[in-house]
């Protein structure tokens, strides 16, 4: 089932259910995933992703922003989207498998040093795809070469 499914019967579902913030957050998904088809492109299943993906990196950074002004109701809020918008996303690696991708890569094109980073991180990138996220993978990517 492609992702555009799932949040369609996953509106349906939480109609059902009553369950308002569940739907709140899958309508805020359709309406990101409709705006992104009428940019007269063909959209595929990795466009809806990459719009999953910068949904779910703007919640969190409303969530920092929220944390630190002392806004804990605009923060619970973002919070469960949040919850709701990563059900979505594939399984993050974990630190000692994105470490080994990253040494694996660093040895094929002999990085040696932070002068190779952009190499390295745009083959990461590729290898790597979603399943990682790209500030956790920079800070990875920047210790490793140092």
């Amino acid at each position: 089932m492609s992702i555009k499914e799932k949040v369609n019967n996953t509106i349906k579902d939480a109609m059902k259910a009553k369950d308002a913030d569940k739907l709140r957050a899958y309508r805020s998904i359709k309406s990101a995933f409709m705006l992104l088809e009428t940019s007269g492109e063909g959209v595929g299943e990795e466009d809806y992703l990459k719009a999953v993906i910068k949904m779910a990196k703007q919640r969190k950074d409303s969530i920092a922003i929220y944390d630190d002004q002392g806004r804990d109701d605009l923060s619970s809020v973002e919070k469960s989207e949040l919850a709701f918008i990563e059900e979505l996303l594939p399984k993050q690696l974990g630190e000692e498998e994105m470490r080994a991708a990253i040494q694996e890569i660093i040895k094929q094109t002999g990085a040696s040093g932070m002068k190779d980073m952009g190499k390295v991180m745009g083959l990461a990138q590729k290898k790597l795809g979603a399943g990682a996220d790209g500030k956790v993978l920079s800070g990875m990517v920047r210790s490793i070469l140092a």
